[in-house]
Parts: structure tokens; sequence; C-alpha cells
């Protein structure tokens, strides 16, 4: 039925997400992009560090899509200057993975991921 096992686990996998996905609130689907961000992080430091370079520039891409998706998602009116250092913060982190992506920097990507793990602690802390 499906070419491998792996394969069959990825579809599983897409289509347990594509379920919470359409049962999530707002806040649910901010987090599960974050927790998603967080995920694609690590994989494209390990794919620098095991110089599997094409994987890296998919990793990359997919956390740069993932950040464009939360800068749209932002509600200006509302969120007011909250919303709008949101929107610089997620910028600049495009920017650094860029250049990690350039200079092929795990410190680079670590830097993303510790200013996206301070603002994801605080969309959690808000459901609290």
């Amino acid at each position: 039925m499906y070419g491998n096992s792996r394969e069959g686990y990825e579809l599983y996998q897409e289509s347990d997400l594509s379920i919470q996905a359409a049962a999530a609130t707002p806040h649910q689907l901010v987090l599960m992009l974050f927790n998603g961000l967080m995920d694609e992080l690590v994989r494209a430091k390990s794919h620098i560090a095991g110089k599997r370079f094409e994987r890296k520039v998919q990793s990359i891409n997919k956390c740069i899509d993932i950040l464009n998706a939360l800068t749209s998602a932002l509600d200006y009116e509302q969120g007011g200057d909250l919303a709008l250092n949101l929107a610089r913060l997620y910028d600049y982190c495009v920017y650094r993975l860029y250049d990690a992506s350039d200079k092929l920097s795990v410190e680079m990507i670590e830097e993303v991921e510790q200013i996206l793990s301070n603002i994801r602690d605080g969309w959690e802390g808000m459901s609290k």
C-alpha cells in the first residue's frame, strides 16, 4: 500500500497533524507552528553537522516559511507595539537563518532557537 514503512508513518503524522490543526484554536495553532519550527531548527543543525547541505536548505526554507506564517498571523490592530516587536524579531530570525545557511553556522541557528524559545514560552504562559 505504501512504498515503505517510513513513508507510511510520515503520511500518518501528516493526517494526525491535519486533524489536530482542524480542531485547534488560533492560540493552539501558533503553538503548533512554534513546536514544528523548533523541531525543524534542530534538524537544520543536524544537517549542517552531517554535511547534508541539500537537506539543510530544505530545513532552513521550512523554518523561514513558518516564521513568515507567524508574521502574517499577527494582528497589528489589537496587538499594537507587541505585534510590531514580534514581527521585527521574526524578521531578524529570518535574516539570521539566511546567514546561518550561507555560513553553515550552527551557532547562528542556536541564537534563533534561543530567541524563539523565549517567545514560545510567552505563548505557552498565555494559555495557563
